[in-house]
């Protein structure tokens, strides 16, 4: 027997129920379960999402890329940019407080759309400068002695180089909306992270909830590969690439006055940033909770219960004002005062700190030190040393801690030991550095012997009638191996071709130097650094590999040890966020780039005569202030390490005598809030701490 049924009524999601004819000639229909939609609102939600993660992920590892860049290109020290830098984390704690908790009562994807359109209005902002500050004049003698015939023969020593007019150039302070426009960035990334995961858990299945924020990192993950990819490619373009000929352009990519096409990772970002926010002006306030979904018979004796529990909820969220900042204040002691919280917290606070300013001026590191060009520093820290290695690493963590089902004993001796294993391999970067540039009258005299910093002198007798100006950096290569600050005080007679293809003759410095030669003519740029200094920046990004991965390896265990009461989760998180980004995320960069400016040892000149970006560092003294500080905060944060690891098996122990630590399979289970809370930690994290681990 067949049901008929209209074929002009369209039900989504309905079937067809088929029938069954009983002995007395009864039609019984014999309940199904619908098939699920393949693209419901929800789904519509974590697609949308997901791409919102990807693009916010690319524009903080495009900022972080062209941290350097903006340092030339502005004429800014190292203090500076960190600033820069740093005021994403600014604008974001401006109002993630609001926004977290007046945006739930709010239409939620609309208010994420906003933020991404704040987002793409801060990126483009931060490219503007670019389109208003005119062409990039880098600091150059040779304008003073520029020919137009390229077979003629000028004496870079006979033509007075000090410049005597001073014009103040309004570009100076074009950093300031750099700095605005990564400010108001952090602004548009506040709600999407609380009210994307909230109305994922609103709305999804319990049980699906993680799933769908593991989801969403490891498409997040896409975002930093993207990211730097992007800012490898503006670092080789030139920056004003279409504009200018680059046949005239007498520096390479090597050189520290080059400055990429860093606004073209902004742009780009900024365009991506604009189109994520579409999807969510579509989708709805609210969605129907997939639990009821599922259920066809929904009795509504239980929608009753539930109203009654909606109107009892709100009652609640309707206390007076008072009581409800008397329990913040009471639910905020009963946190500080976990022992347990606040070493987990004073532990992360160091680490945080050493990863951020790590991970800030690594690009600048391996420019420095191993004399590589911008754009390979950026490849090698996005795609070899980092995302790879990182990603590897949390995969095994994560199989490692299901195989052995280890609790949060085992969790918490796992990801610190991991942790420990990668700070102890960390430290062979202090013994694969490379020595100093052999500059003349910086780090080595004229006729190539070593001086001490203090003693360094820029004239010496065969440049002594040379009319050069001290405060220029236009740096020329000799066939002896010594890199000279200019021409001029190479005291170079005569110059010949055009462009990079410029060669000095007749250099009287070189004499003095019983050049095996004979050759006395230099070429534009610096010397490169010795073949040894190629094979240890070889070891420098394996030890760089295998440190993130060890990291990464016991990184998913450590997101699962904030020993908190569950009520208290929430706010614990909440907290553990605000101070890793207020007292990591924003000083770090500021503090590792002072540092890093004590060891420069020539400063650029800009009009007027003031301080430019630097042009070059002491090797030496770089690699050990800046890994010293990254160890400075690193190695005592393993004794907050090991308290928590004592206070955690204590605890632990005493409420399950029983547990052993037979490698590391203890017995003690991580309860149900505490890995739905490490997702919450996971998708609290700021950019700059995810970052961080790469």
């Amino acid at each position: 027997m067949r049901v008929e049924t209209d074929s002009n009524v369209n039900h989504s999601n309905l079937e067809v129920e088929p029938t069954q004819t009983l002995e007395d000639g009864a039609i019984k229909h014999v309940p199904v379960k619908k098939k699920p939609s393949c693209c419901t609102g929800l789904k519509v939600f974590l697609f949308a999402l997901s791409f919102s993660y990807l693009c916010k992920t690319l524009s903080g590892t495009v900022m972080k890329s062209s941290i350097t860049q903006i340092e030339r290109r502005f004429d800014i020290p190292s203090s500076v940019a960190g600033l820069i830098d740093g005021s994403f984390e600014m604008g974001n704690l401006l109002v993630i407080a609001f926004v977290s908790y007046f945006g739930a009562k709010f239409h939620r994807p609309k208010i994420i759309a906003l933020g991404c359109c704040i987002m793409s209005a801060g990126s483009i902002l931060t490219a503007m400068p670019h389109f208003f500050m005119g062409y990039y004049k880098y600091e150059t003698a040779s304008h003073a002695v520029l020919s137009v015939n390229s077979t003629s023969s000028l004496s870079p020593c006979s033509v007075d180089q000090n410049v005597t007019d001073c014009v103040k150039a309004a570009a100076s302070y074009m950093w300031i909306y750099v700095l605005l426009g990564n400010l108001l960035r952090g602004v548009g990334e506040s709600p999407i992270t609380p009210l994307g995961i909230s109305y994922l858990d609103d709305f999804a299945k319990e049980e699906d909830a993680p799933f769908y924020i593991a989801c969403l990192h490891t498409v997040a993950m896409i975002g930093p590969i993207i990211g730097y990819l992007l800012g490898s490619l503006g670092a080789s373009l030139y920056v004003d690439i279409g504009f200018v000929d680059l046949g005239s352009i007498t520096i390479t990519p090597k050189d520290s006055r080059w400055v990429g096409a860093w606004w073209l990772g902004f742009i780009v970002s900024g365009i991506i940033n604009l189109i994520a926010a579409i999807p969510f002006c579509f989708l709805p306030k609210s969605l129907k909770k997939q639990e009821e979904e599922d259920d066809d018979n929904i009795s509504s004796d239980l929608s009753k219960i539930k109203g009654d529990q909606s109107r009892h909820h709100e009652s609640e969220n309707h206390q007076p004002v008072n009581k409800n900042v008397f329990c913040f204040f009471i639910a905020l002691k009963r946190v500080f005062s976990n022992r347990i919280y606040v070493t987990f917290l004073c532990c992360s606070l160091l680490q945080f700190s050493s990863f951020i300013g790590f991970l800030t001026y690594k690009p600048k590191y391996m420019e420095q030190q191993y004399g590589q060009s911008a754009s390979k520093s950026n490849f090698v820290t996005g795609e070899l040393t980092g995302l790879p290695a990182v990603s590897i690493g949390i995969f095994l963590g994560g199989l490692i801690m299901k195989k052995y089902k280890m609790g949060m004993i085992g969790a918490t001796k796992f990801g610190f030991g991991m942790s420990l294993m990668a700070f102890l391999i960390s430290l062979s970067y202090f013994f694969v550095g490379c020595e100093n540039h052999v500059v003349a009258g910086l780090t080595v005299s004229y006729d190539g012997k070593p001086v001490a910093r203090h003693e360094t002198s820029l004239f010496s007798v065969c440049n002594s009638d040379c009319k050069c100006a001290m405060n220029q950096w236009d740096p020329v290569c000799g066939d002896n191996g010594l890199t000279y600050i200019s021409a001029c005080l190479a005291g170079c007679k005569a110059s010949t071709g055009h462009g990079k293809n410029k060669v000095y003759h007749n250099c009287t410095c070189m004499e003095i130097t019983d050049s095996q030669s004979g050759n006395a003519s230099v070429v534009l740029g610096q010397c490169p650094k010795s073949d040894d200094c190629s094979r240890k920046f070889i070891y420098y990004t394996v030890l760089q590999v295998i440190s993130a991965f060890f990291y990464a390896l016991g990184a998913t265990s450590l997101y699962m040890t904030m020993c908190v009461h569950p009520e208290l989760k929430s706010l614990a998180v909440g907290l553990f966020t605000l101070i890793m980004r207020a007292l990591a995320g924003i000083p770090a960069p500021i503090y590792f780039g002072a540092l890093i400016d004590r060891t420069c040892l020539k400063w650029g000149s800009r009009s007027c005569g003031r301080r430019g970006a630097c042009r070059i560092y002491d090797s030496d003294a770089y690699r050990y202030t800046y890994l010293s500080l990254v160890t400075g905060f690193r190695l005592p944060s393993y004794f907050f390490a090991f308290l928590f690891y004592t206070m955690v098996k204590k605890q632990y122990q005493a409420k399950d005598p029983k547990s052993t630590e037979n490698g590391g399979q203890e017995s003690v289970p991580m309860n149900k809030e505490a890995n739905s809370k490490s997702n919450e930690y996971l998708s609290s994290s700021s950019d700059a701490e995810r970052e961080s681990r790469i």
